[in-house]
């Protein structure tokens, strides 16, 4: 009978979860075990701060709802989140590349017609999106469904205002026959991370800037291709160089255009200056006809 010693604790573990009914699960548990031990080793990791880690993660998941996911925002900020989209997400150069998701999305966001808008009642510059959804070979891609959401002009997503029980800066759009979409909201700013939870006083013992340069966010899940979660950010903001979540990439940054008032790029009017950006999506085809996740 072996006897758990500190030399040879480690070893026991990864013996013990190799016994996983599942290759997979059994190859995920037992690296997990050997760098967790490997951590703890290296560190000298102390009862007390041991303790500190379960406490916060305990935290981290009472602050946690459906409408907040304080465990995605910790996995973005340590940059395990752009990690994973890279890792799973070998684009082709000519494709729009991807990014995090966010803590934030919302599921089932209301339909929007071609330009209509997503920000109405919600203050801030008018901003038009605009282009094509393509295929990688530059075939323009009908009847494609945009998810698009954002934060307003103080930073705030839905997800975070107890008092809004209605969509607010978030639709889904459809290309029409040619492949065009139009966008209709407010101009982004950049905005701060949730700092009244855990992952913000995490953030608030050091130097890291707890700053999004200003995005807008796009779900593209379309047949026979790979889903496209990704931002467009605009040119010139604050905070490009240093995300916190690390979701910047140089084929991401739009240039917001000013505009006059008068014709829209919806074909319709407006009375009003506005900012106009212009982007074309373009899908990398799925490789397999498994669905995905």
């Amino acid at each position: 009978m072996a006897f758990v010693t500190e030399d040879n604790l480690s070893d026991l573990a990864v013996k013990r979860w190799a016994t996983a009914h599942s290759p997979r699960l059994a190859e995920l548990m037992t690296a997990l075990v050997r760098h967790l031990h490997a951590y703890a080793r290296e560190v000298g990791l102390t009862e007390e701060e041991w303790a500190a880690a379960v406490e916060w993660l305990t935290a981290t998941g009472r602050i946690s709802d459906d409408k907040r996911q304080e465990f995605i925002l910790a996995s973005d900020v340590l940059g395990l989140s752009t990690l994973v989209v890279q890792l799973n997400h070998h684009f082709s150069a000519d494709a729009t590349p991807a990014t995090v998701l966010g803590p934030f999305h919302i599921d089932g966001s209301p339909t929007a017609g071609f330009g209509a808008g997503m920000s109405d009642g919600v203050p801030g510059t008018p901003l038009f999106i605009t282009g094509r959804v393509l295929d990688l070979d530059g075939t323009p891609l009908p009847d494609v469904v945009l998810d698009v959401w954002q934060a307003d002009a103080d930073g705030a997503y839905e997800a975070q205002l107890p008092e809004i029980d209605e969509a607010r800066l978030r639709a889904l759009y459809r290309t029409r026959a040619d492949g065009t979409y139009c966008v209709r909201t407010i101009a982004p700013r950049g905005y701060a991370i949730p700092m009244d939870g855990p992952v913000g006083d995490l953030i608030g013992r050091t130097d890291i800037s707890h700053f999004r340069p200003a995005h807008v966010h796009f779900l593209i899940d379309h047949p026979g291709h790979e889903r496209l979660i990704t931002h467009l950010f605009r040119e010139g903001s604050e905070f490009l160089d240093t995300d916190v979540v690390f979701g910047t990439k140089d084929e991401l940054i739009v240039r917001f255009t000013e505009e006059p008032a008068g014709s829209s790029p919806d074909g319709g009017t407006i009375d009003e200056p506005y900012l106009r950006a212009e982007f074309d999506f373009v899908l990398q085809p799925r490789t397999t006809d498994e669905p995905q996740p």
